[in-house]
């Protein structure tokens, strides 16, 4: 009954209005970025290529070109604008047509055509911000492509060539690209396995690192604060075990650290869904000979995770979450004040970010021998690569790092527990910089 009450204390605390508040919040954040850019991104994709064009060359390659480009204007396969400009000061040819782009075709190009040689043309584009989305529709290498095209088209004609050698031209090849993972194979473009594979694996490692810095700094700010205004004195004096004090403040955080991962988990899904479905759409599409959905061609290839998967990422999840509490545990009684421990998260962010940012970059199983045994003795990089080492069969991996991690653990939680059942509890310190500040002090007023 007294750990229950212990752990309601706890609970009380950590989940706070602010807490549901922020976590409302950070939902709606995910939800309308995501929207924003699953919009901003479907636009550039599917917009018809919006072409600006001024025709200052009178020859007859050039004149077939602008008839061709009107009847495509007229079929609704582009926009077409034409557009009258002289001389060279783009940007108010630009600014005074009020448009974003513009392709030029120069005096002679139709003679350069005629002469055998490649022909100029001069493109114009404004750029309105650093932003990559922003400047998609004021690009001009769609509106390139059609005219190249067209060009492609005229020589043709001129040369008594038929429209079925030039679409042999245009297309010797068919490609039908196919995987193949262990002893498993589908039909279907690596680029556009890797791309699904790829957003799936970013969201894990990106929650865990959120996850143990968050954690971390509660937890440690919380035994601190406690340290200096005397509560962990009176809390740990109090009838009830030390263990149970410990165990509730542990199962409250950890309790907390899951919310918040299912919320940012599902945030940040919507959101990286929003920005990548349009793209992905697209590139099933290509002009390589796609048979199967890249969704039934992860089945095939193995690479889908089932319900006991995403079970044991749980646990490996947790266990994470159960070591970096146990590491702060010890960090936070080691600081005085509020801005040591601030410094003190130093070490488990860096014991994070190493496999946070390896993961995201490389595969930990591809490295030498001995850097992957180092990589591999930092617990945090076993959740990191979990979802990988599931998903491509390193299942003596994956359930290694898992005893490991339950080891590892287990020794943080037996120092941890034997430094909160001591009275060292209450004197240790790490506070370097303050105890030569004491002793320097206490010096000078021996001199006086």
């Amino acid at each position: 009954m007294k750990f229950i009450n212990l752990l309601k204390k706890e609970l009380s605390e950590l989940l706070n209005k602010q807490m549901f508040i922020g976590l409302i919040l950070t939902t709606l954040i995910f939800m309308f970025v995501g929207n924003i850019m699953e919009t901003t991104i479907s636009d550039a994709v599917n917009e018809t290529y919006s072409l600006n064009i001024c025709n200052n060359d009178d020859g007859d390659m050039s004149d077939r070109l602008m008839d061709m480009l009107s009847q495509m204007g007229e079929n609704d396969a582009l926009t077409l604008k034409v557009v009258e400009a002289q001389g060279e000061d783009y940007a108010d040819i630009i600014n005074d047509n009020d448009i974003s782009s513009l392709i030029i075709i120069p005096e002679g190009f139709s003679d350069t055509l005629a002469e055998g040689k490649p022909a100029e043309l001069i493109s114009i584009s404004r750029m309105t911000s650093a932003a990559t989305m922003s400047n998609l529709s004021n690009d001009t290498s769609g509106a390139v492509s059609v005219i190249e095209k067209c060009i492609t088209n005229l020589l043709a004609e001129n040369s008594g060539l038929t429209a079925e050698d030039l679409a042999l031209m245009d297309a010797p090849i068919s490609v039908s690209e196919n995987t193949v993972i262990d002893d498993k194979s589908a039909a279907v473009s690596m680029d556009n396995v890797m791309s699904k594979v790829m957003m799936q694996n970013m969201i894990l490692p990106l929650i865990v690192f959120v996850l143990i810095m968050m954690t971390s700094q509660t937890l440690m700010s919380a035994i601190s604060n406690e340290k200096i205004d005397k509560t962990l004195e009176t809390l740990l004096s109090a009838p009830v075990s030390r263990t149970a004090v410990i165990s509730a403040k542990m199962i409250a955080a950890a309790v907390v650290a899951l919310i918040n991962a299912a919320v940012y988990m599902v945030g940040f899904s919507v959101f990286v869904s929003g920005a990548t479905d349009t793209v992905s759409e697209e590139l099933s599409t290509s002009v390589v000979t796609q048979a199967i959905s890249v969704e039934v061609a992860l089945a095939q290839l193995g690479l889908s995770l089932g319900i006991t998967d995403y079970l044991f990422i749980g646990i490996q999840l947790f266990l994470t979450i159960m070591i970096c509490l146990s590491v702060s545990l010890i960090l936070g009684a080691m600081v005085n004040d509020t801005k040591s421990s601030q410094t003190m998260i130093m070490p488990i962010m860096m014991l994070a970010m190493v496999p946070y940012m390896i993961s995201m970059l490389a595969d930990v199983n591809a490295m030498p021998t001995a850097v992957r045994m180092l990589v591999y003795a930092i617990p945090f990089t076993h959740t990191f690569s979990a979802m990988s080492n599931l998903m491509f069969g390193n299942d003596a991996i994956f359930f290694g790092g898992l005893i490991y991690q339950a080891v590892f653990f287990a020794i943080c939680m037996f120092f941890a527990l034997r430094l909160f059942k001591s009275d060292k509890i209450f004197t240790i310190s790490l506070n370097f910089g303050q105890k030569a500040k004491f002793k320097k002090n206490s010096g000078n007023n021996n001199e006086e």
